[in-house]
Parts: C-alpha cells; structure tokens; sequence
C-alpha cells in the first residue's frame, strides 16, 4: 500500500495548471530561490531541492510568496522550540499522543487532484494530553509531505472528526497555543487550504469554531463545512478515497496511521539534523523578529473563557 499515491500525468496537467507551474521556468525559479537563500545571512544557505520546490507550487510559483514563505519557515523553527525540538517519535509522550489520535494523510487523491487528510481520536475519554505534542505530530507529517508529494497537489482538504470533542479537553487548550499553530500553518507552510470539513459534530463545535475564528484568514473562515450526516460529505469528498470508518472503500484508518508512525520513525535520523537547521535573528538584516508580535493576542482573547 502507497504511502501517498501520486497524481497521473492526467492529472498532473490539470494541477499544474492549478499551480500556475510552468515546466520550461521552474529549473529557473528553483535555482532563484536556492541563490536568494545563499544570500541571506540569517537562514540556512542550503536545503533540500525538493522541499524548495513544494515550496514553489504552495505559492502557485510567485517568488516573493514563497521566500517570505521560507523565511517564516526557518523563522518558526526558532521561534516555537515546543514544536520543533525532540521530534522523534519513539519519544514516550509522542507514543502517548499517537496512541489516542490520529492525522493520516489519505493515500488516494480527489478526482481534482486534492490531497485529504483526516483527523480524529480513537478513544472517547482519555486524559488531555500536552496538546503542543499533538501539534508537533502534525507539522512532523507535515514536514515528510514537504518532500513526499512528489509532483505536487492541487489542494488540502481537512477532515476533522469531532465526535470526542468535550468542554473538558477544550479547557485544556490556550489561545496562544492555538494562535501560534495557526500563525505556522497559515503563514509557513506551502499548504493550499481548499475544504475544512467537520463530521460527527457535536453542539460544542459551534463554541469551538467561533473561538478559533478570528485566527483564521477570511479565506479559510469560508471553507468550513459542518456536515449532520456523510452523505453531504460524499458531495464534496468521493467514497473511494475514504477509510472504511467513514463509509468509504480505501482502507482502514488504523492501517494509514500506523503507515505514517512507520515513516515518522524511518525519519527520526533528518528530524534530527533539522533541529540545527532555522533562522538566526541575530544575523537577520535589519530588525529581529519580534516573536510577541508575532503571537500576541488582542486583549480580547487573553480573558476568553468557555461558559
């Protein structure tokens, strides 16, 4: 069974195309990034090609984009050590994380070439763990897809299972945990937003998702989709690339989870290495980054409380 199945050359064309990927520039455009690198002093002169080109097609090939995108990339890693220092995933507290949820990237595509990943708990009541290890799993996948979407895709679609979703585990969570997940996501990875859609819904989503809205780009905001059944989620995501677990043929859940874990161990060696690898503000041209600016929050948020 593929880890992450790649788009046909069909396929391919259409995404490309989605991409704004030109086949005859983009040698040029990578070799641009690559010299623009060498050129900064405060971020790492080299890194791999791949990873530079995922890069490039997150940012639908604009230049500018995706060496803000970069630099805020490296800038992170500095900046939010609780997700970026000890990612190796035999670690027990990540064991203890990867035992109770899960976020699989699924392996198959959507017909227009749109990557979906599902995320869930597998257990209904459990402890709430540190949820910055939770984080860290994530951008941990997140870093392998960097190099394992080989030619691209034209989008992510975000299953989200909230049927484990309580007041109790939702206490647990601080604005600034959430604000800086969001700040890294939004701002340093080359992801393509397209769908966020949440089944299983309880009342508490509703709370949920206004308290991390104003988070989120006004994009984003709209892509949100709460479904009362599957079949309105068969609409936009097709059985065939489904898990089993939610009425589709592909596979089970459990199957892809322990794929990933697999490959997050494969990886544990470059985890590593990476640690060394993020900006220096000290050599940062002009001002260091302010991390507080970065991540601070409207006095609004700081007294949010659930009821």
């Amino acid at each position: 069974m593929s880890l992450l199945v790649q788009p046909s050359p069909e396929l391919q064309i259409h995404i490309r195309k989605e991409l704004n990927e030109d086949v005859n520039t983009r040698d040029s455009d990578l070799q641009a990034i690559k010299d623009w690198l060498q050129k900064q002093p405060h971020l790492p002169d080299t890194w791999d090609e791949d990873r530079i080109m995922t890069f490039l097609r997150g940012c639908k090939f604009s230049l500018e984009k995706c060496k803000r995108k970069l630099d805020m990339y490296f800038t992170m890693r500095a900046a939010i050590p609780e997700f970026f220092t000890n990612r190796d995933i035999s670690r027990p507290e990540l064991q203890e994380v990867s035992k109770i949820t899960q976020g699989p990237p699924l392996p198959g595509l959507t017909p227009d070439g749109k990557r979906v990943t599902i995320m869930r708990t597998t257990v209904k009541d459990f402890d709430t763990p540190n949820i910055a290890d939770i984080m860290k799993l994530a951008l941990m996948i997140g870093d392998i897809r960097l190099a394992a979407e080989e030619v691209g895709v034209a989008g992510d679609v975000y299953i989200l299972d909230a049927s484990a979703a309580s007041i109790n585990h939702f206490s647990k969570i601080t604005p600034t945990i959430v604000k800086k997940f969001l700040v890294c996501v939004q701002e340093a990875y080359p992801v393509k937003l397209k769908e966020v859609h949440i089944v299983n819904s309880l009342p508490i989503i509703d709370t949920i998702i206004n308290w991390v809205k104003p988070f989120l780009k006004e994009k984003i905001r709209n892509r949100i989709h709460i479904h009362q059944d599957m079949d309105s989620l068969y609409k936009f995501v097709p059985k065939e690339i489904l898990p089993e677990e939610y009425g589709g043929s592909a596979g089970k859940m459990d199957d892809f989870h322990a794929q990933w874990m697999k490959k997050l161990a494969e990886y544990s060696a470059w985890f590593k290495e990476q640690e060394g690898i993020k900006a220096d503000e000290s050599k940062r041209p002009g001002k260091p980054t302010n991390y507080e600016d970065l991540f601070g929050l409207d006095g609004s948020f700081r007294q949010l409380t659930i009821d």
